[in-house]
Parts: structure tokens; C-alpha cells; sequence
């Protein structure tokens, strides 16, 4: 089992920046891909960004791309979003993921946080 718990959620005005934090405990982490999803008012759950156990390959969902940046550091089994440039229609639960592969982080398999609210006002 791999527990994950975001933080770093919160308020912030349209243009702004946030970081959220992914800390995962239990099974070696730095084995696992992750990633995040979010979920806006009304809206279906949507990929966000994915990194892979390495680190070395990132990707993302075409309405964060060149906004948002995901990046790890192993050693503290934490996974990071940065956010910037944020739009009112960031607004969302913003969920951790983790799953043995890109493809199944992609696919939302496997391991889930409880989510952080970020919320962006214009």
C-alpha cells in the first residue's frame, strides 16, 4: 500500500502561484510514477501532470502546459506541483496519484490522496 496526503492548497487571485505537495509513505515511493488530477465544480475528474519514477520524463494535460511544473525528490518521497499563471478555471480538488507505470497514473489506477482545494478567484 502507498498512502499519499497533498497539502499546499488554498486562495489565491487570478495570475498567481501555488505549490502543492504530494508526501506518499509506504512502499518504496521512488518505484511508483505519479501524478495529479484535479476536479472543478461540475466537472469530471481530469489529468493534470505525470512524472516518471525517475523523474526524467514529465507530462501533461494540454490546459496546464507551460503553466504548471511537476518535479519529485525522492529522497523525501515527495511529489510537487508548481503552479503559476493561475486562471479562475484552475479552481478544483487537486488529487496526488501514484501507480506503477506513466500509462497508469494516466489512467487513474491505483493510489489516491484525499485532495487539497485550491481555489482561484478572479
Amino acid at each position: 500500500q502507498v498512502q499519499l496526503v497533498e497539502s499546499g492548497g488554498g486562495v489565491v487571485q487570478a495570475g498567481g502561484s501555488l505549490r502543492l505537495s504530494c508526501a506518499a509513505s509506504g512502499r518504496t515511493c521512488s518505484n511508483y510514477a505519479m501524478g495529479w488530477f484535479r476536479q472543478g465544480p461540475g466537472k469530471e475528474r481530469a489529468f493534470v501532470a505525470a512524472i516518471s519514477w525517475s523523474g526524467g520524463s514529465t507530462y501533461y494535460g494540454d490546459s496546464v502546459k507551460g503553466r504548471f511544473t511537476i518535479s519529485r525528490v525522492n529522497a523525501k518521497n515527495t511529489v510537487y506541483l508548481q503552479m503559476n499563471s493561475l486562471k479562475p478555471e484552475d479552481t478544483a480538488v487537486y488529487y496526488c496519484t501514484a501507480a506503477s507505470t506513466v500509462r497508469d497514473v494516466k489512467r487513474g489506477d491505483d493510489y489516491w490522496g484525499q485532495g487539497t482545494q485550491v481555489t482561484v478567484s478572479s
